[in-house]
C-alpha cells in the first residue's frame, strides 16, 4: 500500500487523522467524546470530505443524515452519554464508494431485535427509528456481531 500523505493533528483533545491512498483511496479517522455537542465535529468531517472527494450532492444528505444517525446512537444508546467513553468515527473512500464505520466503547446490542417503526404498534413511539432510517439511505449495512460496530456503505458517490 503506497501511502502518498500521512497527517496527524491533534486539536482540543480530540485526535484527526488522515491517509491519503492513492488519488482513489482515503481514509478519514476521528474519535470523539460522547458527547452530542460533538456531531458538529463530524458535520464537518461530511462536509470537507464532500468537497474533497466531490460527492455527488444526490448522496450529501443522505451520507450527512446516516452518519450523524449512527453517531448519535452510539453516544446516547451505546455509551449511554458517558463523556469519558469514546465514539470512532471512518471514512474510507474506495474509489466511487464510501463507507462510514461508527463503533462506541458500549455493550452492544442485537439489531434483529429492534422493533419494526413501520409497524402499527410502533408509528406513534417518539424513538427506534434510527435503524431503519439508516437502513433506507445507506445502498447497505453491516453491524458487527457485539453490535456495538455499524457501517454504512454508499456506493457511487461521486459526482
Amino acid at each position: 500500500m503506497d501511502i502518498k500523505n500521512v497527517t496527524c493533528i491533534e486539536t482540543n483533545k480530540k485526535k484527526f487523522s488522515i491517509r491519503k491512498i492513492h488519488d482513489k483511496k482515503m481514509l478519514k479517522k476521528y474519535k470523539i467524546a460522547s458527547k452530542i455537542d460533538n456531531l458538529r465535529i463530524i458535520e464537518n468531517a461530511i462536509d470537507n470530505i464532500t468537497a474533497e472527494i466531490g460527492i455527488s450532492q444526490d448522496y450529501y444528505g443522505k451520507i450527512l443524515i446516516g452518519t450523524l444517525e449512527a453517531v448519535n446512537n452510539a453516544i446516547i444508546h451505546g455509551n449511554k452519554s458517558v463523556e469519558n467513553r469514546f465514539v470512532n468515527v471512518d471514512l474510507k473512500i474506495a474509489d466511487a464508494d464510501l463507507e462510514v464505520t461508527v463503533t462506541d466503547q458500549g455493550d452492544g446490542f442485537k439489531p434483529s431485535e429492534v422493533p419494526d417503526p413501520t409497524r402499527p404498534e410502533n408509528i406513534e413511539a417518539l424513538n427506534g427509528r434510527g435503524i431503519f432510517l439508516m437502513s433506507k439511505l445507506a445502498d447497505d449495512i453491516k453491524f458487527n456481531e457485539k453490535g456495538n460496530e455499524v457501517t454504512l456503505i454508499f456506493k457511487n458517490v461521486r459526482a
